[in-house]
């Protein structure tokens, strides 16, 4: 009976450190997130701030491919952030793809056109 109860101690013993542990996780992930959200706000009005931006507009010629393809090799998008702006262009009609200075957005604007999409660069 003895031996029973040593067991049950133990076991009760383990359960709450392992909650502890699961509780203290929970808190660095909640913490994680904060911080990785309030980076990422800080990225994207920084990102907001630049004085011109680079403005794909939909067309009927151009697939999807080359769209996603032309944004990774000449913005030096990620595929994900190719293929979204291809499909938002491709719904709404248009999509600010870049932003940036005046000079490089202009190199960006003449190799997209040159590529056969239809871009415009506007004052932000």
């Amino acid at each position: 009976m003895q031996k029973n109860c040593d067991t049950l101690k133990i076991l009760i013993k383990l359960f709450k450190f392992f909650e502890y542990i699961t509780n203290k996780q929970q808190n660095k992930i909640q913490l994680m997130s904060t911080i990785t959200k309030k980076k990422t706000k800080s990225q994207v009005e920084q990102i907001l701030q630049k004085p011109f931006k680079l403005i794909l507009a939909n067309d009927d010629f151009n697939t999807f491919d080359w769209v996603i393809t032309c944004l990774m090799k000449i913005c030096g998008h990620e595929f994900e952030q190719a293929s979204q702006c291809a499909h938002i262009v491709h719904h709404k009609g248009e999509c600010d793809v870049k932003y940036g200075d005046f000079d490089t957005l202009s190199v960006m604007k003449e190799k997209l056109q040159n590529a056969g999409l239809c871009v415009t660069l506007e004052a932000n």
